[in-house]
């Protein structure tokens, strides 16, 4: 059998960062682990519309800062801050009463976040379109904008069949195993009256080059001498 990893947690450290962002002594990782799950389960559900691509949580001392990845910031915002302000109240109760604040940063390109993709595949299939169409048309668009690949399974009953099958579709380069690819992955479900039906999703970004350190200016030419006085 094929060991199968995500393709996010093998590239920790070589071009992804952790989603949790703290230190914690053993007495407190185990509260501080699962306090982190209960937010991201809030945030997800109660913004479940707003295409929540992830959820960033810092902890310091005595505050927790939660970046939430979103491609809709208007619904998170709310009407003059609105929503906001109810979540913060929320999620420092779930802290014990912990300072939090809520920052959010907007997803320009959505049809290029494996996560976003995934959910969309997911929601039309709630919606009975058919599994195929809805790939497809996921797969053209990803490459449409740019992206170096991308692939797509869906695994369950799908169309309502006894039974469950795999499907996938493949554009473009999709290397797993090379590690300074940014290959990024979403993973969603989509609950339909058979089941539930998974949507895995692996998007191949274009290689970014290593950020060169700046060159000083060159230094401006000197004066030309002045003509001598006759």
């Amino acid at each position: 059998m094929g060991q199968k990893v995500n393709p996010i947690g093998f590239r920790l450290g070589v071009n992804r960062d952790w989603r949790s962002r703290w230190y914690a002594s053993p007495q407190e990782l185990p509260e501080f682990l699962h306090s982190d799950l209960e937010i991201r389960n809030y945030v997800k559900k109660k913004l479940q519309y707003a295409a929540v691509s992830k959820i960033v949580i810092e902890r310091a001392w005595n505050s927790i800062r939660v970046t939430i990845f979103t491609a809709r910031p208007g619904i998170v915002i709310g009407r003059k801050g609105a929503e906001i302000e109810k979540m913060t109240e929320e999620i420092s109760k779930m802290a014990q009463g912990k300072q939090v604040k809520i920052d959010i940063q907007e997803i320009k390109t959505p049809e290029l976040d494996a996560q976003l993709v995934a959910e969309n595949v997911a929601l039309q299939i709630e919606r009975r379109i058919a599994y195929r169409r809805a790939m497809k048309k996921a797969v053209q668009t990803a490459m449409d904008f740019g992206a170096e690949g991308i692939r797509l399974r869906c695994s369950g009953r799908l169309n309502g069949a006894e039974i469950s099958r795999s499907e996938w579709y493949r554009e473009g380069k999709v290397p797993l195993h090379t590690l300074r690819t940014a290959v990024d992955y979403g993973f969603a479900e989509a609950n339909t009256v058979y089941g539930k039906i998974g949507v895995k999703c692996w998007m191949c970004k274009k290689e970014e080059p290593p950020v060169q350190p700046a060159s000083p200016p060159p230094p401006p030419p000197a004066p030309a001498p002045e003509p001598a006085e006759v």
